[in-house]
């Protein structure tokens, strides 16, 4: 019989807003045993990462309020305290020391002002009062646990001298200073590279297993949770769907709601026109869920394209001349100058890349967080400027044009950035926003006509004619990124660069936004380079595939047949890292402990 450890009953959440009062979790139940890994999975505004800071006590008080149930944590096993009721005195003896946390986005935890090093002490010297000197050597010791690089630099380290990877990392350091006996773990992988994050997920996996400590990892990716978890719980709109054993939720998953989150991760294993959402498994009316389709097997197999289609497609694209050909591509940047300032070091972006795009496809461009794929990108559309080489687009070298004459260019060039919400302009409506380059470009006849033609482009994107006079702050990220995508079509582009354009979306999300990427593909016979570090999006997305490492091309060819037989030990570790959610592995992960 396991021991219960954190009881968290009939839990109700609360926060006040202009609109009256959200209940952003209604009547939570579950519970966490002894070194048992519980996944929580939904959709952003599920109710997950307000349930994690409830546990913590962290609710800020106004606006938010835990307005009923009890979260019982049993110290011993036997005796509860809830810890609703106690004192904020006490509940912090129990925070860092008994129930840690690591939070989505590191760099908004770590202070930028002090080393990583002194931070970490800080919270060891706060909870354990011991020496400075002592504080340090268990850092250092933390350091190591982790699988830092060199603890020694690290902890004399800046937040922004560090990757993203090894932030997250100092985090989990930091939480684990004082050996609780759970961690929670909320979204700590999100838009990490699939290497990272199996070094992250393996970590703590590792951590848990040593120490018999217990995780809650939030996340909305069940493949993710495949990987890690022992039980799940899926949330949706602040409510608990359904909740079992890791191995029971993905064999015989009972609610659409479940059967949408795990049918629309694009699958591995073969190609489809486009990828299952939740709106295919369920339609919710005046808050009441009704089923669509009960067979998963059966809607994904009315996707799949054959390898007929496949092909013919691929021998079409061979057929058309080149929109784009970037010659010995070189951007590098001064890492180190001599006393006069004068280079003397170059971090080698790009370095020496060549490859042809014909018109019509989608090449996907692959690899880790560094490896040059965003600069190539930017510095295809002399958003950075080259050190040398070719990129002719429609026959004319981008790289020599003059600034008339690359304006003139952008017009049939576009790019759809990552963050959707810094490449929007917080003080201007998303209308203006899409007819500003229309009016750049001197497009139409006047604003009224413009105006037309961006309510006509926002339905494009499934969005609404009223969402014109709205600014960008009051849109989800999924919205913010199909009004990215509405302002890319304003000036009917030829080309368009995706950089990343869906990695920190929820996977619901993602793909919607990816359907609607083929879709206008189609609609409109665009040709993409689509970048992500994120194989299995690639994979879905491209008809080629450029798996870039350190700058340099490592190979490149059909997008299957890269998937299916990598030539290159790093597309292999690439491949490998993706969280694939196969229930035989899930099962063999089981048989393993």
């Amino acid at each position: 019989m396991s021991e219960l450890l954190l009881e968290v009953k009939n839990l109700t959440t609360e926060f006040r807003t202009e609109n009256g009062l959200v209940r952003a979790v209604d009547d939570v139940s579950f519970h966490v045993n002894k070194g048992e890994v519980i996944g929580i999975v939904g959709e952003s505004g599920s109710g997950k990462s307000v349930t994690s800071l409830s546990v913590m006590r962290l609710i800020p008080n106004p606006p938010g309020k835990i307005t009923g149930g009890k979260i019982n944590y049993y110290r011993d096993g036997k005796t509860p305290i809830d810890l609703v009721s106690i004192p904020e005195s006490e509940m912090r003896a129990f925070r860092g020391n008994e129930i840690s946390m690591i939070f989505q986005e590191p760099m908004t935890s770590l202070n930028p002002v002090f080393t990583c090093g002194n931070q970490v002490m800080e919270a060891i010297m706060l909870h354990q009062k011991i020496s400075k000197k002592e504080a340090e050597a268990k850092t250092l010791e933390l350091f190591h646990k982790v699988k830092l690089p060199n603890p020694e630099r690290i902890l004399k380290s800046y937040p922004h001298q560090l990757s993203g990877g090894q932030k997250q990392r100092v985090m989990i350091a930091m939480a684990m200073s004082c050996q609780p006996k759970i961690l929670i773990a909320d979204e700590p992988t999100t838009a990490l590279d699939v290497t990272v994050q199996k070094t992250i997920l393996d970590l703590i996996n590792d951590l848990s297993k040593e120490t018999g400590m217990s995780t809650i990892f939030i996340t909305h990716d069940l493949g993710v949770i495949a990987e890690i978890a022992d039980r799940v719980v899926v949330m949706y709109k602040g409510k608990i769907v359904e909740q079992g054993s890791v191995v029971d939720i993905f064999s015989n998953p009972q609610h659409p709601y479940t059967k949408g989150l795990l049918a629309c991760r694009p699958p591995l294993g073969k190609r489809l026109t486009k990828l299952p959402v939740i709106a295919d498994f369920m339609e919710e009316k005046d808050g009441v869920i009704s089923e669509k389709t009960s067979d998963m097997k059966q809607l994904i197999d009315a996707f799949v394209v054959s390898e007929d289609q496949t092909k013919k497609r691929f021998t079409e694209l061979q057929q058309h001349a080149p929109i784009l050909q970037v010659k010995n591509l070189s951007t590098w940047f001064p890492s180190k100058t001599n006393i006069f300032g004068k280079p003397i070091e170059y971090v080698k972006a790009v370095d020496d890349v060549s490859f042809e795009v014909n018109e019509g496809e989608t090449l996907g461009l692959v690899g880790e967080s560094g490896c040059g794929k965003t600069t190539l990108g930017r510095t295809i559309l002399r958003l950075v400027e080259p050190t040398q080489g070719k990129a002719i687009f429609d026959g004319k070298d981008i790289v020599s044009l003059q600034p008339k004459e690359l304006k003139e260019m952008r017009e049939h060039m576009q790019i759809i950035f990552q963050d959707p919400y810094s490449s929007l302009n917080p003080r201007m409506t998303i209308g203006n926003a899409i007819m500003e380059p229309m009016q750049v470009h001197n497009k139409l006849s006047n604003d009224a006509e413009r105006k037309d033609k961006v309510i006509e482009l926002l339905e494009k994107v499934n969005m609404k004619a009223e969402h014109f006079q709205r600014y960008p702050h009051e849109f989800s990220g999924g919205q913010r990124q199909r009004i990215c995508i509405a302002r890319a079509l304003a000036l009917n582009p030829k080309f368009i660069i995706c950089d990343e354009s869906v990695s920190a979306l929820d996977v619901s999300v993602q793909a919607q936004v990816l359907n609607l990427l083929i879709q206008l593909r189609e609609e409109f016979k665009f040709t993409y380079i689509f970048i992500s570090h994120d194989l299995s999006v690639v994979k879905f997305m491209s008809d080629r595939m450029v798996v870039m490492n350190k700058g340099k091309i490592e190979e490149m060819g059909i997008a299957d047949d890269i998937y299916n037989n990598p030539q290159k030990e790093y597309t292999k570790k690439l491949i490998a890292a993706i969280p694939k959610g196969n229930l035989e592995d899930i099962k063999a992960r089981f048989q393993h402990i």
